[in-house]
């Protein structure tokens, strides 16, 4: 039988602190930034560390097999540093039977002694568990935390740059994901307040926005594209309106937009001309998962290879410096050589700056674990590297392409002021996933590196998928 662990006593001038640990992907960083502004609006403290903490919130991550076993074994590791635990994000939402047959809350089973446990996106859900085991010492106005961005409240990531959230949820159900199962159908959030979020984070020095969502593409579907809001005009609930305002609002603190999770539908075709005028960066992250259209179809994606193909093919004629980065599946349940050989014929076609390739995990609860013809894990793995060799042999080429030009880069470390240079990236490069700018050591004296802002870098080689440049 467990022990209950009460409260400890604080003297009246001690702020309770809560330790937090944030696992998977940006949609679930911005859950925490959420959670995050408002404990530090509510006067608690916040800590990185387990000991010493109050209690712990984890926010987990359910995706795949790995995520779970990761975020399982962090809530463990709470527990046994500090006992009391709060849990949330997409694991929370996950069942699994118990011994008895039963239906039961996955945490709950493994960690039967967490205090309180919720889904994702459930910001008042985890404060109301806060409140019951840690009660909270006073309630300011959220624009006068310190280290926050106003209403946009605070962010996890270097100041320089930010993730904008601006739907929940998801309308697909690609048999190989649960999770729409996990965050629910599409939700996207009013126009007006994710406009006022974009402003208070470029006037709080964010120089790269990255906006993210399931489904970028659909945003406003679920309100019919409904009116709404911002600066006293009206603006449409919709991907373009949405990007075009972005754009407008970044040019006056010279900022970047950078688009995440962009499904390939024909609306994003009218995306592509802000890009080749600079309002946002020339760069698209799209979820392809595969190019041959039988193996498509068994994933129920919303658009064929083919398809995809004329696409990717049109953008680049209207924006010939547009940068694709997208995901895949190797091994899928019921891919054949020739569906697999399809997709490398696609690689080499599309030329996608960059991609990545994950081997097919069967995830419990995807529609896709019940499709004939499930592949032997080492011939999944064995297609994964194939791919792999390809997608890199396109994207060293195109970095070859760069050496030679004059590249804006904004600086993400420099130490002694970039005296001996610093690392960067330019319009290619998303924070985390992709490649990253090697700054040598400028030639002038009087140059000078400053992270969050831009420099001016004439690339000179290639390391691998970095590139390698001289600041000017």
């Amino acid at each position: 039988m467990s022990a209950v662990i009460s409260s400890p006593i604080k003297s009246p001038n001690s702020s309770p602190k809560v330790g937090f640990v944030s696992l998977g992907c940006p949609k679930a960083l911005t859950d925490s930034e959420l959670i995050l502004t408002q404990l530090s609006a509510e006067g608690y403290q916040t800590s990185k560390t387990f000991e010493g903490a109050d209690l712990v919130i984890v926010n987990t991550c359910g995706f795949i097999d790995d995520a779970v076993k990761e975020s399982l074994d962090t809530i463990g590791e709470a527990l046994a540093a500090n006992g009391r635990v709060i849990v949330t994000g997409c694991l929370g939402a996950k069942k699994e039977g118990d011994v008895a047959g039963t239906e039961g809350n996955l945490i709950r089973q493994m960690h039967p002694s967490v205090l309180a446990v919720t889904g994702p996106h459930a910001t008042q859900e985890v404060m109301d568990a806060v409140h019951t085991h840690l009660p909270k010492p006073h309630d300011p106005f959220v624009d006068l935390v310190p280290n926050s961005f106003g209403v946009a409240g605070i962010k996890l990531t270097p100041r320089h740059y930010a993730y904008l959230k601006i739907s929940e949820g998801c309308n697909h159900r690609c048999t190989f994901c649960i999770i729409p199962s996990m965050r629910g159908d599409l939700v996207s959030r009013p126009i007006g307040d994710v406009l006022s979020e974009a402003h208070a984070l470029f006037k709080g020095g964010v120089k790269e926005l990255l906006v993210i969502s399931q489904d970028t593409s659909a945003y406003g579907v679920d309100v019919k594209y409904r009116m709404g809001f911002w600066d006293g005009k009206p603006v449409k609930t919709r991907m373009l309106e949405l990007v075009q305002t972005l754009g407008e609002i970044a040019e006056q603190y010279g900022a970047w937009v950078r688009l995440h999770y962009v499904y390939p539908y024909p609306s994003v075709d009218e995306i592509i001309p802000l890009m080749a005028t600079g309002k946002v960066l020339p760069y698209l992250d799209v979820p392809l998962q595969h190019s041959h259209p039988d193996v498509l179809k068994r994933m129920k994606r919303p658009a064929s290879g083919e398809k995809n193909m004329e696409r990717i093919l049109r953008w680049r004629e209207v924006c010939p410096e547009i940068v694709i980065r997208s995901t895949f599946i190797a091994g899928f349940p019921g891919e054949t050589e020739t569906e697999f050989t399809h997709l490398l014929d696609f690689m080499k076609e599309a030329k996608i700056d960059r991609a990545g390739c994950f081997a097919y995990s069967p995830v419990e609860g995807a529609t896709a674990n019940d499709i004939p013809g499930m592949l032997p894990i080492e011939l999944r793995e064995e297609r994964r590297v194939r791919f792999m060799e390809v997608a890199e042999a396109v994207s060293a080429a195109k970095l070859q392409t760069r050496v030679g030009a004059t590249m804006q880069v904004l600086v993400d470390s420099a130490p002694a002021l970039g005296k001996k240079g610093g690392l960067g990236r330019t319009y290619a490069d998303a924070p985390e996933i992709d490649g990253v700018v090697k700054l040598l050591p400028p030639e002038k004296i009087s140059k000078t590196l400053k992270v969050g802002e831009f420099t001016k870098a004439r690339i000179v080689g290639t390391q691998g998928h970095d590139l390698v440049a001289l600041p000017i």
